[in-house]
């Protein structure tokens, strides 16, 4: 038998793995029943995140408190790689719940906004790596690489294309 520390040590571990494997598993294109499966996976991926951090709340041994889990560079444990955590975590809901908004700021700007939810993805990949009880075994290796590296390759490709916005920005400016 486990005491409740470590319970909710493993619920927020395990709520951290899904949440990266969730929103691996939500990037791509396709028709109107892929964008079902896209909400879905969005929306469970922003329940997944919420359970990882306030899981630790009842965790006895770290201790943190809410400013911890919600505001980056609030703690003093493992200040950066926590803080990259909060910021893809809070990025990640944000930016889902920002479809539910898409009519009100207008289809157009909704696409732009979109774009960063790929930043804040690999913020959560850094973090996982970085911070993660589990980020050095094989296990935990194996199964991100295998449900990110789709995505990440995904990601790569729309973004190497002619034309594409990131390509626009990094295009080399020509002097006269």
């Amino acid at each position: 038998m486990t005491d409740s520390s470590t319970l909710f040590w493993i619920t927020s571990r395990a709520a951290g793995t899904t949440a990266m494997v969730l929103s691996s598993a939500a990037v791509g294109r396709g028709g109107p029943e892929r964008r079902s499966l896209h909400e879905i996976l969005s929306l469970s991926t922003m329940v997944a995140i919420a359970v990882h951090g306030l899981s630790l709340l009842a965790d006895s041994w770290l201790h943190p408190t809410v400013l911890d889990i919600t505001v980056p560079f609030a703690t003093s444990f493992r200040t950066l790689p926590t803080s990259i955590g909060i910021i893809a975590g809070w990025g990640m809901i944000i930016l889902g719940l920002s479809y539910y908004a898409r009519r009100r700021i207008g289809q157009a700007r909704w696409k732009v906004i979109h774009r960063f939810t790929a930043a804040v993805w690999l913020l959560g990949l850094a973090h996982a790596f970085a911070e993660g009880t589990d980020a050095g075994k094989l296990w935990f290796i194996a199964l991100i690489g295998l449900t990110a590296a789709p995505a990440l390759v995904l990601l790569i490709v729309r973004h190497a294309r002619p034309g594409s916005p990131v390509r626009k920005v990094l295009a080399p400016v020509s002097v006269p």
